[in-house]
């Protein structure tokens, strides 16, 4: 297929499969595939179809990220589409399927009547990522010590309210009432 002015496409992205639609000037369909979720893949798609697309859509989602600053890098000109607005559109479709979707998507993006969500860089997402981790990590600690503190109260093992006292503090006044505990509990068996 020869390069045509006014091209537009669409990704209906999915884990496995990507859907893609390209459309013409004038909202005719110009070619429809299923690639792999896989940004090359997608690239060379459009790259063999349409070199001078004006501009590829896709909506945000769990991949968008990802495919975005994937495709970025590739020199597609992508755009993230704010996912409630195109489901808007959509719903009104009476086939919802994958392909269908890509269609509609490509319409919108043919038309520019879409929202454009921005999309951060790729170093914004790991510092984010870093510090959800690291939230959810000391969550996580904070409740175990909490959980065995509880545990270990019912035995007369007790500490101090600090959650992440020093080891040495803890080590002394576990050893002592477990200590105490055994002692007990060796004299009640004989």
């Amino acid at each position: 297929m020869e390069d045509v002015m006014g091209v537009f496409a669409a990704l209906d992205v999915s884990q496995e499969e990507t859907a893609i639609c390209l459309v013409g000037a004038e909202g005719e369909i110009l070619a429809e595939a299923k690639v792999p979720t896989c940004p090359d893949a997608i690239a060379d798609w459009l790259a063999k179809r349409a070199a001078d697309v004006e501009r590829v859509g896709m909506e945000t989602g769990p991949l968008a990220v990802w495919l975005w600053n994937a495709l970025t890098k590739r020199r597609v000109p992508i755009i993230c589409l704010d996912a409630r607005h195109a489901n808007a559109v959509l719903k009104m479709m009476p086939n919802k399927t994958d392909r269908h979707d890509a269609r509609g998507l490509a319409q919108i993006v043919r038309t520019g009547w879409f929202k454009a969500a921005r999309i951060k860089s790729h170093e914004a997402y790991v510092n984010r990522a870093m510090l959800t981790a690291r939230d959810t990590l000391v969550g996580m600690r904070v409740k175990l010590e909490n959980e065995i503190r509880g545990l270990l109260k019912t035995f007369g093992v007790m500490f101090g309210k600090r959650v992440g006292a020093s080891n040495a503090v803890r080590r002394r006044s576990s050893q002592a009432s477990w200590q105490s505990h055994r002692s007990s509990y060796l004299s009640l068996k004989r």
